[in-house]
């Protein structure tokens, strides 16, 4: 699964307002006082994960920069200019080719908005294979399901429970953990010796924030008219009225989201 340029950087604002500052500390303090460091990020996107860690990371740093989007990917090379920050871009299948791309001289994974599209067998492979290689591992921006809107909808329940149904459709990788992820993926890790430390990141949406709400909700909209848990008739309505508010300057949203940090008590 891809998403487009321009969805990935209207979000990306949002994204990097909502990272767990207690979580990206914990990063920050665990990589101190290496020389270097060489990371992985997986389905890069255009580099925002880049752009939210590459200062709080000791330098130089090497970033391998993980997507199947050629276009993402030549966006995300562009990030090559500062200085100490060597980006190279892999274009790779995750769902077939993960094992080669955490092979080689990987101290550190990252990746964000991405495990709540994963399935259960590729989240064990993830642990598996980052736990084989004593990585530690940063994601961030996992929805986990929760989600409010201001004013209140009378179709806004059956609306969430329709979008976190469409959530564990085959997003890829298989079927989807969904929401699920934001619980599941923690205790994987912690399963496997890791200490996670993890936070919220929830997407707080304002009156102002016209052009992201309109997205969210025309693709809350899309994807409950493709599980056809609500009617079409209920589906165009709600949007409408939903719309409404946001061109009005009355709506705002809350989506639920958490960041971990899993370590390893030994690391590469």
């Amino acid at each position: 699964m891809s998403f487009s340029a321009e969805w990935l950087t209207l979000r990306e604002p949002y994204d990097k307002r909502a990272r767990n500052t207690a979580v990206l500390d914990t990063v920050a303090a665990a990589m101190a006082g290496r020389p270097s460091i060489a990371v992985v990020d997986l389905a890069c996107g255009t580099g925002a994960t880049v752009r939210a860690l590459e200062q709080r990371l000791p330098r130089p740093q090497t970033w391998r920069l993980a997507d199947n989007d050629l276009g993402l990917l030549a966006r995300a090379a562009a990030l090559s200019n500062p200085p100490q920050l060597n980006i190279q871009s892999v274009a790779v299948d995750l769902r077939r080719d993960l094992e080669f791309v955490l092979d080689g001289p990987v101290e550190f994974v990252t990746t964000s908005a991405l495990l709540d599209l994963v399935s259960h067998d590729w989240l064990k492979r993830l642990v598996t294979e980052t736990a084989a290689r004593r990585l530690p591992i940063y994601a961030a921006l996992t929805y986990d399901g929760l989600a409010t809107l201001d004013p209140v909808d009378p179709l806004d329940s059956a609306m969430i429970d329709a979008v976190n149904k469409h959530q564990h459709t085959d997003k890829g990788f298989g079927p989807a953990l969904g929401p699920d992820a934001a619980g599941t993926a923690p205790e994987r890790f912690k399963a496997v010796g890791y200490t996670v430390t993890q936070g919220a990141s929830d997407w707080v949406l304002g009156p102002k924030d016209t052009a992201i709400q309109i997205e969210v909700l025309t693709g809350w909209a899309a994807a409950a008219r493709d599980i056809g848990a609500v009617t079409i008739d209920d589906v165009i309505a709600w949007l409408a009225r939903r719309r409404g508010h946001v061109m009005a300057g009355r709506s705002s949203m809350r989506i639920g989201h958490v960041d971990f940090f899993a370590c390893p008590t030994t690391t590469r």
